[in-house]
């Protein structure tokens, strides 16, 4: 493995097995029992007994062994600093539709790495293509049993999608027949790109994919681009484009819950808002298994918010006159929170601010990718007429307390005598934000 996998050890919980045996941070695991282990992964696989002898290295490049055990049923108390110990593999596809190649310029470095790494698609959903896998990764899959992944496959046709994809000699329809032969589930992800893909492409893909077992979901997403780019204007904003999938797909996913009670190919919800169609009810949704790619989110708000309703609308009626509720959203989900609010009877007490998105352009609308200035510029520009608290979704955050564009929670709420404050994006978040208006 070397130096350069860098299994750190990020933390050693006191008292453990590790602990005991004189384990320190900041170490580097090198190998278990001669193994070298690349990721976590390889670390659960080969610390499954309860004795090895570990390799570790320390910040002065020293070696040493160490044998540790353990009372059955326990664990090592060994937490380390990454899931992946080598280096993550990154995208090598050149994607018509890729958002990271359509990014202005700028940006956090960490935002233009284009990961494909099927290690992050087991651990975390992340989706992945297929194309980079080895046959020794295909063989670690199937002997690991590293199930589900989740698979950006966008085309039955071998040619459609190496046109999509635009990688040469494009393996991955054989690798995802191959690997859920051998029992890998997986969920599938389809980006539908008007002209390429849609249309009987799409039902060429969908019927290919019903004829393998081990396809636990197939989730359809649109297309989307920023303005910096030039290839795309349109994806499926127009109602009647956005109805035509709706129309596709239905007949498809009424068969499916007819016979296995469950849709299995789920639409995402901006062909429902882009159609002006009802949005499906929960059950349609299953466990809701492409929730993560944009898929049922906001049924699941709606109903959130009509299980809180209640405690929504007390809080409402506390507000002074004088007090309004600054709700910002990005502009697909404004329609959405507007209505609810409606619903509860709000009036003119909250107030949804629309954010359109300036800064990416084109059709991104979501409100996690909304950008600091934009939304600072929309506030300060703003006039409620009263006293306003504006609430903004800590979705726009990274693990870090950064926007997109590297904005902080201090620098949003450095705008003279407005009022900011963040919460969560569901029903207990508004009602923090109504009681901020109380206040």
């Amino acid at each position: 493995m070397g130096r350069s996998a860098k299994a750190e050890i990020a933390c050693i919980e006191p008292g453990s097995p590790a602990d005991v045996a004189g384990i320190k941070e900041g170490e580097l695991v090198e190998a278990v029992d001669g193994q070298p282990v690349s990721d976590i992964l390889d670390w659960q696989w080969l610390s499954a007994d309860d004795e090895m002898v570990l390799t570790l290295s320390g910040k002065d490049h020293s070696s040493r062994l160490v044998n540790i055990s353990r009372p059955p049923g326990t664990g090592w108390g060994i937490e380390f600093s990454s899931a992946i110990f080598d280096r993550v593999r990154t995208c090598q596809n050149d994607c018509v539709f890729c958002f990271i190649s359509q990014l202005p310029a700028g940006l956090r470095d960490s935002l233009y790495v284009r990961d494909d790494d099927y290690r992050l698609s087991f651990l975390y959903g992340n989706f992945v293509t297929l194309t980079n896998l080895t046959e020794l990764d295909v063989e670690r899959i199937i002997e690991q049993q590293l199930s589900p992944l989740y698979v950006s496959l966008h085309s039955a046709d071998a040619a459609v999608r190496e046109r999509i994809v635009r990688t040469p000699c494009d393996r991955a329809l054989e690798r995802v027949e191959k690997l859920l032969a051998a029992g890998i589930e997986m969920h599938i992800q389809i980006v539908l790109v008007p002209g390429e893909n849609d249309g009987t492409h799409l039902e060429q893909t969908l019927d290919w994919l019903e004829r393998l077992d081990g396809v636990v979901s197939v989730g359809i997403v649109p297309l989307g681009y920023t303005a910096h780019q030039s290839r795309f204007s349109r994806s499926f904003e127009d109602p009647l484009d956005a109805a035509r999938v709706i129309s596709q797909v239905a007949p498809r996913q009424h068969v499916r819950r007819m016979r296995d009670k469950m849709t299995w190919v789920y639409l995402a919800d901006e062909f429902y808002l882009n159609a002006l169609a009802p949005l499906p009810e929960a059950f349609f949704y299953d466990d809701f298994p492409q929730y993560e790619n944009g898929i049922g989110i906001a049924r699941a708000f709606v109903d959130d918010f009509e299980a809180a309703r209640d405690r929504i609308t007390e809080s409402l009626a506390l507000l002074p006159k004088r007090n309004s509720i600054s709700i910002v959203s990005g502009e697909m989900a404004a329609g959405i929170l507007a209505d609810a609010f409606e619903s509860a009877g709000a009036g003119q007490k909250v107030r949804v601010l629309g954010v359109a998105n300036r800064f990416f352009g084109g059709n991104v609308k979501v409100t996690g990718l909304l950008t600091g200035r934009d939304i600072v510029d929309v506030i300060a520009a703003d006039n409620p007429g009263g006293e306003s608290v504006y609430i903004v979704p800590k979705i726009i955050f990274n693990s870090g307390g950064v926007t997109l564009d590297g904005f902080t929670a201090d620098d949003l709420e450095s705008l003279g005598d407005k009022r900011v404050a963040f919460v969560s994006s569901d029903s207990q978040g508004l009602l923090e934000a109504l009681a901020l208006g109380i206040r």
